[in-house]
């Protein structure tokens, strides 16, 4: 698989399981919303930092975001996200 479509996916995976939209999501990593639309559709690679600041946001450790789909832990660490 596509290191940016696994990345992607994961991405929405997690927010969508975070139940936050496109936007709350965005402003959370101080990114615009277009920019994580284009990582979800595959359209944008990314740079560390904003990997970090994504997976800080998710509450999530950053491997995370890089694991095929059929390879994620069933049980994720409980992290709390700051409003």
């Amino acid at each position: 698989m596509d290191i940016l479509t696994v990345f992607g996916d994961n991405v929405r995976h997690y927010r969508l399981q975070r139940h936050m939209s496109q936007e709350k999501f965005a402003e959370r990593c101080g990114l615009h919303r277009t920019y994580i639309s284009a990582v979800e559709r595959h359209k944008r690679s990314i740079s560390l930092n904003n990997i970090q600041k994504i997976a800080d946001a998710l509450g999530i450790d950053t491997y995370l975001l890089f694991v095929e789909p059929d390879r994620r832990p069933v049980r994720l660490r409980r992290h709390t996200i700051r409003e």
